[in-house]
């Protein structure tokens, strides 16, 4: 049994470093990384070495030993033995070299193309990257409303969350300041309005649970979740064909791509507790996850609020275990599943249209690794 809060905080140190398969994910994605030149893992190593976000790091010491979820994602910058924290940098590039220079594109570029891939597309990679993890430091604040004694002191957790809410400001400040320089309009929009996807998406899943959401269904989970996991993603890799002045068509292919190894991901990173727990272990998992909503979907509300109810005799707080095998024996989990292969055979597609090159295989490979389980 676990409190409310202890969840959340587990919850978000999944989904910081969760991935599919993680054997044959580290090596498809360390494979990529030697593809696009150099790692990743530290793309935004210049602004986290810079002297202000230094100094906000000397106040985040401070909450050692407390048990504030920011902790969790400072932890993420520098642990990447088995996982990797900047995917979507990743795609970005890959994408970028994959596109390769357009019949538009100004020859006098193309010297400053490094393993195949502009500056200007480098430079986007890490401005996903700041604006992903700005938004990860931010998720981490932690609802006061929620807080027992047996999470700590009051205090801890307000000086927590002001300082999860100052260092996800300056990663965005930072990020909003390279967009600039790009100094193309068109990918200022597309990035602006994925933020704005970003912060839509996650008012909705801050405003609705698998509780009382009545109106929900495979569309609606579909929009919610590509605001808030997919819409930045699809927009970068859109973004990076335009930098590099290709058509709309590959614009179109490459947003396709980044939308439905987004989704295709996020279901398999919500499927993981429902494959890979064994009976009678607690496994934790959002009741807003997949499996949950198809599997609530698929019962009914009244049946659903009743298998709650049972996983809580308990009191208030939820057997998560009780619950999970209760959700295996129906058909949530096995329609999560199919989903996910649907998007990953997609994104599969679409980057097929693509030149073969040792970029596209590694983009094939990742949409590959997204499916399995």
């Amino acid at each position: 049994m676990w409190s409310r809060l202890a969840l959340s905080r587990t919850l978000r140190s999944l989904s910081l470093f969760s991935s599919p398969s993680p054997s044959n994910w580290s090596k498809v994605v360390s494979d990529a990384e030697k593809i696009v030149g150099y790692p990743t893992s530290f793309m935004s190593l210049r602004c986290l070495l810079s002297d202000e976000l230094s100094n906000v790091a000397m106040q985040v010491r401070k909450l050692v030993g407390t048990k504030h979820p920011l902790l969790n994602t400072a932890r993420g910058f520098v642990y990447d033995s088995k996982n990797n924290l900047q995917m979507r940098g990743l795609v970005v590039l890959l994408m970028s070299k994959a596109a390769g220079p357009s019949s538009s594109a100004s020859e006098s570029l193309l010297p400053d193309m490094v393993s195949g891939i502009y500056p200007s597309q480098r430079s986007l990679a890490e401005i996903t990257e700041l604006i992903h993890t700005a938004f990860l430091v931010h998720r981490g604040i932690v609802n006061l409303k929620e807080w027992t004694n047996a999470d700590g002191p009051l205090k801890d957790m307000q000086f927590g969350n002001k300082m999860a809410v100052l260092s996800g400001d300056f990663l965005l400040a930072n990020a909003c300041t390279g967009l600039a320089q790009l100094n193309n309009t068109k990918v200022v929009e597309l990035i602006s309005s994925a933020i704005g996807d970003l912060v839509q998406g996650i008012y909705y899943e801050s405003s609705s649970t698998a509780e009382d959401n009545a109106d929900f269904t495979l569309a609606s989970w579909e929009n919610q979740t590509f605001l808030s996991h997919g819409a930045l993603l699809a927009k970068s890799c859109q973004a990076a064909m335009e930098l590099a002045k290709h058509d709309k068509e590959s614009q179109t292919l490459a947003y396709q791509y980044g939308k439905h190894l987004s989704l295709g991901h996020k279901l398999n990173s919500d499927l993981q507790p429902f494959v890979r727990g064994s009976e009678g272990e607690l496994v934790p998992f959002s009741l807003d996850s997949a499996p949950v909503m198809f599997h609530r979907h698929a019962v009914g509300l009244e049946r659903w609020q009743q298998q709650l109810q049972q996983a809580r005799s308990m009191g208030r707080q939820t057997d998560y275990s009780k619950l999970c095998s209760t959700i295996k024996k129906e058909k949530g989990v096995s329609q999560a599943m199919d989903l996910c292969g649907y998007h990953g055979n997609k994104a599969l597609e679409v980057i097929k249209c693509f030149p073969a090159s040792e970029a596209r295989s590694a983009l094939e490979n990742i949409a590959c690794a997204v499916a399995k389980f």
